[in-house]
C-alpha cells in the first residue's frame, strides 16, 4: 500500500514539474532577450504642505523615586533549618 502511494505520490511530482517547465522556460528567455528598458520619471514641481504631528495633551515628567531596601529578607541559616526539621521527622 505504501508502495503504491509513493508511486503516486512520485508521479505527481514529475506531472507537474512537466507542466511548469514551459513556463520556467520563458521567463528564462524573456530574461535573456537585453537590458531592460530604463523607466524615467518626470515629476512637475508641486508644493507640498503638511502639519507636525503630536499626541494630544501634555507630557508628563515623573521623578523617580529614591532606592529603597528590599523588604524581602534571604534566610542565613535555611539550609540549617531545614536539616533541623528533617531530623525532628
Amino acid at each position: 500500500m505504501e508502495k503504491a502511494i509513493s508511486k503516486f505520490i512520485s508521479q505527481v511530482l514529475v506531472f507537474s514539474a512537466l507542466i511548469a517547465m514551459p513556463t520556467i522556460w520563458a521567463t528564462g528567455v524573456e530574461a535573456q532577450d537585453g537590458p531592460a528598458a530604463s523607466t524615467t520619471y518626470d515629476f512637475e514641481d508641486d508644493l507640498v504642505t503638511g502639519d507636525l504631528v503630536r499626541p494630544d495633551g501634555e507630557q508628563l515628567i515623573v521623578r523617580r523615586r529614591g532606592r529603597r531596601a528590599s523588604l524581602i529578607q534571604i534566610r542565613e541559616h535555611f539550609i540549617p533549618e531545614m536539616l533541623k526539621s528533617v531530623e525532628d521527622l
